[in-house]
């Protein structure tokens, strides 16, 4: 019971508290220990093949790293007193989830938004997305959006909740590691995981990696999805039709899966550093994206999130 305890506190945290500013987070711990990396092996990896071989390395260090340390501290905070751990536990696993903090981030772009302050809404939305914001009208800060909440609803909310039900099935592991180490291989995706210069040879593990470990999640979310919806057989056959075209193999499959039930499509030209890029088209444009449309599809993301949790504590109160 201890562990379905740790879960429903750590969602409960997450819903009524998520990330307060200001507090200390372990992803900007993992955020700091990447840029000093980052630093030194950019100071002694000249080749492409050492730039290689310091990614691993990267990637190693911070993944397996973020798990063994998270474990020791919930296993030393238990041995001071079993409540500590439980709290602990709780709190370190709340932080892997990130469902309050997608949800204030759409909000704090469509507050202005739908005030009619477009040029505020940019500003805000410039925080969250990689794409040029200066210059996009009201529908396209729309969709960049529910772009950026729904391909976020995986790697940040359903994967981390699928890597802790994993570590809760290990002996002697539990939900809190996997989860971290989920998160730091996710943060390192972030920061390194890019094609263009300087991180394309340093950063091509981290990226890898996290599209591996996101994979079997996606896919989980994208089933799940599709029966909360209540048309599956649509929401799969648009996957399959659009999805595939995406060049990631998880944010097309995710985006996908909204567009789908939402009727809206998502893709198209995105500016980044006044270069324009073309993304896929996702889903078929039957409604025009709104704040609604944002609304629903975080309403999606709180529905699968409680499904899998009430699935997971199910699971460990019946093996206990």
């Amino acid at each position: 019971m201890t562990l379905a305890v740790v879960f429903i506190v750590a969602a409960l945290l997450d819903y009524l508290i998520g990330d307060p500013w200001g507090w200390p987070h372990p992803v900007q711990v993992m955020g700091r220990v990447i840029s000093h990396l980052i630093k030194f092996f950019g100071q002694v990896c000249q080749s492409s093949l050492t730039q290689r071989i310091a990614g691993i390395t990267l990637g190693m260090i911070l993944i397996i790293g973020s798990g063994c340390i998270g474990w020791l501290i919930i296993q030393t905070a238990k041995w001071l007193h079993p409540l500590l751990g439980i709290i602990l536990e709780s709190i370190l696993l709340a932080s892997c989830f990130a469902l309050r903090s997608l949800r204030a981030a759409a909000e704090a772009v469509l507050q202005p938004l739908t005030g009619g302050d477009v040029g505020e809404a940019r500003h805000i939305l410039s925080n969250y997305v990689g794409r040029d914001t200066q210059n996009l009208s009201e529908p396209e800060i729309l969709r960049a959006v529910l772009e950026t909440v729904t391909e976020n609803a995986t790697d940040g909310v359903m994967a981390p909740l699928f890597y802790a039900i994993v570590g809760a099935c290990l002996p002697g592991v539990g939900p809190t590691p996997l989860a971290l180490a989920y998160k730091a291989s996710s943060t390192l995706d972030s920061m390194v995981g890019y094609r263009e210069a300087p991180y394309t040879y340093l950063g091509w593990f981290s990226a890898r990696l996290e599209d591996c470990l996101t994979w079997l999640p996606c896919r989980l979310t994208v089933i799940t999805l599709a029966i909360v919806s209540g048309k599956p057989v649509h929401v799969w056959r648009i996957c399959r039709r659009d999805a595939v075209t995406d060049p990631s193999p998880n944010s097309g499959w995710s985006e996908c899966a909204y567009a789908a039930i939402l009727g809206v499509q998502m893709g198209g030209k995105n500016w980044y550093h006044g270069v324009a890029k073309l993304k896929p088209l996702l889903g078929d444009a039957i409604y025009p994206i709104t704040p609604k449309s944002i609304q629903s599809a975080l309403q999606l993301t709180r529905y699968c999130f409680l499904l899998w949790l009430a699935i997971a504590i199910l699971s460990i109160s019946l093996n206990r």
